[in-house]
């Protein structure tokens, strides 16, 4: 009886240390760093607003007005919580770190910090 009590315990903390870890949100990575160099480079502007064109206007750009999300006003927002919303999703905006580079989110975020950048 206690053997079979004992296999019991035994499967069952297994299961749940296989289900904590299955629900264990995935670990966060460091904010780079958005210096001025890199928010006014051509390159890096070019990339984000490929990144935004591509993927992020259909939901936020005038072409999906009435969209299925607020229309960005960034002028308030700092660039590290542009990029955390980004990466880890907000609400029902999914996550896209596992879609696109650190490079790519950190170039839309320096396209949408940009003056050329409407939205």
């Amino acid at each position: 009886m206690f053997r079979s009590l004992w296999v019991f315990f035994a499967l069952s903390l297994s299961v749940l240390v296989a289900h904590a870890q299955a629900a264990a949100p995935a670990a966060t990575e460091p904010v780079p760093t958005f210096d001025k160099a890199y928010m006014a480079s051509a390159k890096a502007l070019a990339a984000g607003k490929e990144v935004w064109d591509t993927q992020c206007r259909h939901c936020h750009g005038n072409a999906a007005y009435p969209g299925k999300a607020p229309k960005l006003t960034p002028g308030g927002m700092e660039s590290d919580f542009i990029f955390d919303r980004v990466t880890y999703g907000f609400r029902k905006m999914p996550p896209w770190k596992d879609v696109f580079t650190i490079e790519q989110r950190k170039a839309v975020v320096a396209y949408i910090k940009s003056s050329s950048f409407s939205p």
